[in-house]
């Protein structure tokens, strides 16, 4: 079978990727070694941890916020099985919405593991072991990745487990003991620390969501410890053993102590590992970098094999969903012979807890190690009406703007719907907005965007009006 394009995985780098090029004019062909489309973000990452994390908000809300709403309720329980079901209903639904465009695009799809032959050649390998053979003058690999693991810490799908089992838990945890504080098991922590659990969280590094601005670390910690949730920072872990239903995880702290913790549960969450094994790379003469991972790209993302291109989880850069969705777009355009773009300093990033994390461009961190000279403008959601009148009046907003050119740098929140407020900073940015710029846009009355505003004005000239 010839093909112009063959994607080897279906999540969200993939599966855009296939769509661009189709959209272009160009035969292609998708392979997904799962039964279903749409990756790990799709099946066992951002679309079920967000349902699970909105379950969990509206039980937290009710028990602790209604009452202040004049709500009152009684008998207020949890139910985990119908939440996990739902999760799975809007999983099903999301990834049944991925085969409708394979269909409508008119993409070949098949369903087994590709690996390399040679550089123009695919090897279909399907479940029942036979295989076929495509040929396409152009690949693209976007297999995505999977949890990282300890390698002297081994889990068991279930007392020591992954975000993957974390999304089916049959019970809710009593003590979930928590290894990572990033983006990942934060979210997936805060889910149970909403519905009850103690939850522990024991991190290597001095603060969590250790790549964001450190200011959006300290005031997330601040905040979930509020609801519960303990931190144990600058602790190694070392083991975990399990006996019965007792989880205990072992640890060394700052000062070279022995920590122990007992709980029911232990998730681990370190971050994840770019999935090439059974590629076949080494059929094709692609060495693997970043301590033999990722697979290395020029600026077109493609290989050192011409017409073999890499994209998402694979390759350098952040593990997200909307960097790798870029990529396949981007990728899809190089092939047809265009001349795409993707500014990696404006790639946003974001942490689904609540309040939302969220941060685009250079940290403080970053611009005071580069020796590029700023001014810093922050706002609280404290002095914001809208955010009072909903009662969501934790976090702040900053804004990191070139001291001689006032050019907005960095943008970092946590606050309600960063997620989607980050946006603007993204377009603002794109453009080379300064942070007058945005001090003069008008933002509508009463909300909270107007924060970005009132931070703007901060960085502008120290002007902010609400505080």
């Amino acid at each position: 079978m010839q093909f112009d394009v063959v994607v080897i995985g279906s999540g969200p780098g993939g599966y855009v990727a296939a769509i661009r090029c189709a959209q272009l004019g160009l035969k292609t062909a998708i392979i997904e070694k799962y039964n279903t489309f749409g990756g790990t973000c799709l099946n066992v990452g951002c679309i079920p941890s967000k349902a699970l994390l909105d379950s969990s908000e509206h039980y937290h809300n009710a028990l602790h916020t209604f009452k202040e709403h004049g709500i009152n309720l009684k008998d207020l329980s949890p139910n985990l099985q119908q939440m996990v079901k739902r999760k799975d209903e809007v999983v099903a639904h999301t990834t049944a919405g991925i085969s409708f465009l394979m269909k409508k695009n008119k993409i070949s799809t098949f369903q087994g593991i590709g690996s390399m032959v040679d550089k123009n050649t695919v090897k279909l390998t399907k479940a029942d072991g036979t295989a076929e053979h495509l040929t396409s003058k152009n690949i693209i690999l976007a297999t995505g990745s999977k949890p990282t693991a300890l390698p002297f810490l081994k889990t068991d799908g279930k007392r020591i487990i992954t975000s993957t089992e974390a999304l089916n838990l049959k019970e809710i945890p009593k003590h979930l003991i928590l290894i990572g504080g990033g983006v990942i098991g934060l979210e997936l922590g805060s889910v149970y620390a909403r519905l009850g659990s103690k939850v522990t969280v024991v991190e290597f590094m001095d603060s969590i969501i250790g790549t964001m601005d450190k200011s959006l670390g300290k005031e997330l910690q601040k905040v979930l410890a509020k609801h519960g949730m303990e931190f144990l920072l600058s602790h190694k872990v070392t083991g975990a053993s399990v006996k019965g239903s007792k989880v205990t995880v072992s640890a060394d702290n700052s000062k070279g102590e022995k920590v122990s913790i007992e709980g029911d549960y232990c998730l681990v969450a370190v971050g994840r590992t770019a999935y090439t094994e059974n590629l076949g790379l080494e059929n094709i003469g692609i060495t693997l970098e970043e301590r033999g991972k990722k697979i290395p790209v020029n600026a077109h993302l493609e290989t050192s094999v011409p017409g073999i291109y890499a994209i998402g989880d694979v390759v350098k850069g952040a593990m997200l969903a909307h960097k790798a969705e870029d990529e396949g777009t981007f990728v899809a355009e190089v092939i047809a012979g265009q001349k795409p773009h993707i500014n990696y300093n404006l790639i946003p990033g974001v942490v689904y807890t609540w309040p939302e994390v969220a941060s685009v461009g250079q940290t403080e961190e970053q611009l005071k190690e580069s020796g590029i000279k700023y001014k810093a403008g922050s706002f609280p959601f404290k002095a914001s009406g809208r955010a009072r009148a909903s009662n969501d009046s934790d976090g702040f907003i900053k804004v990191l703007a070139d001291a001689v050119t006032d050019e907005i740098l960095g943008v970092h929140m946590i606050g309600p719907r960063a997620a989607d407020m980050i946006a603007e900073a993204v377009v603002a940015m794109e453009f080379r907005a300064s942070a007058e710029d945005i001090s003069r846009i008008s933002h509508a009355h009463p909300t909270y965007t107007e924060a970005f505003k009132e931070a703007s004005m901060a960085a502008t000239e120290n002007r902010a009006v609400h505080i």
